[in-house]
């Protein structure tokens, strides 16, 4: 018994020296592996903290751009504001704006970067404001060919939808709406006002595209179109893309326009439209300003008659302003691509712009007063 508790306090006091000598060659006890392996798990620790902290920031910040991205340009974006809608979009109501995404969602194209409101709403900023594609790509977040092809395909799609929204009213129910100016002036027969605009495009590589539009009166390359108005202000004809060369005669002539006019009409019209024979071959009328060729002055009943007929004609550049306002797309240059792309209808991607941007035209307030 003796020898055990002799054994175990020579192996205490060897213990107490091994501990001494260890705390003696290796400096102070915070400076032993127990206190050591403590420092390292707090720096470890402090670091796996630090990085938590900015993933944390990052999460956040990914969430508010996804929200940013979501509510951006989407319905509840233009909710109650007209006036937001009104500069963005050309439309003058939130109302219109859902009513013609509805009527156009079924067939818009789809998109991974963005859903189909998105996708009409871009279009319609294009045709508004005439942004450039890297501008919108940098908007909507993504790359010029998404948003080129984007804008080809939905400006189709419009096209399709919204060309019905340009009609030739029935003579019944143009007679039964006529604004009273009309009736007054030229009774119940007048069922069109007419005139020709020009919008500038770039300048194309072939001579031969060269010289057809070439505009002697604009003084640079362009392409017209043949536009109708009825007495109540909307646009119920507009004619494919013509070179700038071609007079305004030769397109009302050739365009198709004379197949929608019936026995009896009447049609307003500038000097330039000197149509009154081929007019005539449907039994319809034409009434433009007369002429002072060959004599020194016009007499008082033409000086009325003109004076009455500018008067009510003038609603049709009043409705040309109203397109290229609120689309200031027909203003720039348009590309020469948009005409040389057809589909298997020889329509140009010019020829659908122009049509959608006068159908919208016809979803706002009219510029003429009926009383």
């Amino acid at each position: 018994m003796l020898d055990r508790k002799r054994r175990k306090s020579e192996i205490d006091e060897s213990v107490a020296v091994a501990v001494e000598e260890e705390i003696a060659n290796d400096g102070s006890p915070e400076e032993t592996g127990m206190y050591f392996q403590t420092d390292i798990d707090k720096d470890l620790m402090d670091a796996m903290q630090s990085e938590l902290q900015q993933l944390r920031t990052e999460n956040t910040d990914l969430k508010d751009r996804v929200m940013s991205l979501e509510t951006k340009f989407s319905m509840d974006y233009f909710r109650d504001n007209d006036e937001k809608v009104k500069h963005l979009t050309g439309l003058q109501t939130y109302t219109t704006l859902v009513i013609l995404y509805q009527f156009l969602e079924p067939f818009l194209p789809t998109s991974l970067i963005m859903n189909k409101f998105k996708v009409m709403t871009l279009t319609l900023v294009k045709l508004r404001l005439n942004l450039s594609n890297m501008f919108l790509a940098y908007e909507f977040e993504t790359n010029q060919s998404t948003i080129s092809r984007l804008l080809t395909s939905t400006i189709s799609v419009m096209y399709k939808r919204m060309k019905k929204l340009i009609k030739w009213p029935e003579r019944e129910t143009l007679q039964k709406t006529m604004p009273m100016e009309f009736r007054k002036n030229f009774g119940k027969k007048c069922a069109v006002i007419i005139d020709c605009f020009e919008v500038n495009v770039e300048k194309p590589t072939g001579l031969r595209a060269r010289a057809e539009t070439w505009s002697s009166y604009k003084h640079h390359h362009t392409i017209k179109f043949l536009i109708g108005i009825t007495p109540q202000g909307t646009v119920s004809y507009i004619s494919d893309a013509w070179g700038g060369r071609v007079s305004d005669k030769y397109i009302t002539e050739h365009s198709g326009f004379l197949d929608k006019l019936l026995p009896g009409d009447l049609v307003l019209a500038d000097r330039g439209f000197d149509v009154s024979d081929s007019v005539g071959s449907v039994c319809a009328q034409v009434k433009i300003p007369a002429f002072t060729k060959g004599r020194d002055q016009l007499s008082p009943l033409d000086v009325e008659a003109t004076r009455k007929l500018a008067h009510s004609r003038i609603h049709v550049e009043r409705v040309i302003g109203s397109v290229r306002q609120k689309y200031t797309i027909l203003n720039g240059s348009l590309p020469i691509n948009f005409l040389m792309n057809k589909d298997s209808n020889g329509k140009t991607v010019t020829d659908k712009l122009v049509t959608v941007c006068c159908g919208l035209v016809n979803l706002c307030d009219s510029v003429i007063d009926f009383n």
